[in-house]
């Protein structure tokens, strides 16, 4: 186990490195250089340009939620979870005299599950009002914070990291469920000439969005993991502190969006 942390933490990264990038690149400049392109530029582009970047994107992705999960496992679950539904825990799952319950073993399980919650709104509800839905969706992502704190009995590096692993793995899941799947029709369809499902182009570049949208808070989880600075700093609940931190970095990537639009080439 002291050889898998620093190993699979290395290798974590280095994933996530070129998930992330290529997440950015897609979002802040291919976006808008691809609207400039007429037909017989994208049709020679396209399919070259795409299928190598969504190769190493998509098993960016798989690499750094397979890490991430092991990585949880070794230094979360391994002899917490282990030692039965109750009893105090000595590991970094719970705070000093935080208990392991039935309640912890639920909540990881949701953290797991709520990718099947988040597909199903943005599925079923993708015409309401984006502002609703954000709404909506920060309220969800609340409810599980003060679940695993109150609930679940997670310690302050616990539920950021488990709410890392959750956006994690939202993202990792629009990457292969949804984003793949769309892109290969859609770079299937330029090459022959067609033009592409404009349907298939807005659910590429809708959860593509919200990958870019979730993956600041992420980074943030992962960053806080290693530190309790923010536990309590500003006289507020450590949980309430880490909603703010979400919100921000939301509020962040939109800043982000509208500098990328304004970017003047040569």
């Amino acid at each position: 186990m002291e050889l898998i942390h620093p190993i699979f933490k290395w290798l974590h990264i280095i994933a996530g490195i070129t998930w992330i990038g290529l997440l950015y690149f897609f979002n802040f400049i291919n976006g808008h250089v691809a609207g400039t392109m007429d037909g017989d530029t994208k049709k020679k582009v396209v399919p070259e340009l795409m299928p190598r970047t969504l190769y190493w994107f998509r098993w960016g992705a798989a690499w750094t939620w397979v890490t991430g999960i092991i990585l949880l496992y070794v230094i979360f679950w391994k002899g917490s979870l282990g030692m039965g539904m109750s009893g105090e825990d000595g590991s970094m799952m719970a705070d000093s005299g935080g208990i392991i319950n039935k309640w912890t073993h639920i909540t990881i399980t949701l953290v797991f599950l709520a990718v099947f919650i988040y597909d199903f709104i943005y599925s079923k509800f993708s015409a309401v009002n984006v502002r609703i839905l954000t709404i909506v969706s920060f309220s969800l992502i609340g409810i599980m914070v003060y679940t695993m704190g109150h609930c679940g009995d997670f310690g302050y590096r616990a539920y950021n990291i488990h709410i890392g692993a959750m956006f994690g793995t939202i993202m990792a899941f629009n990457v292969w469920f949804r984003i793949w799947p769309a892109q290969k029709k859609i770079i299937t369809a330029i090459k022959n000439g067609e033009a592409p499902d404009g349907k298939l182009a807005t659910l590429a570049g809708l959860r593509s969005k919200h990958n870019t949208y979730l993956s600041v808070p992420l980074i943030w989880t992962m960053i806080n993991e290693h530190t309790v600075t923010f536990s309590n700093i500003f006289g507020l609940h450590s949980g309430v502190e880490l909603m703010i931190i979400i919100a921000l970095g939301w509020h962040i990537v939109f800043q982000l969006y509208k500098k990328s639009a304004k970017i003047e080439g040569f």
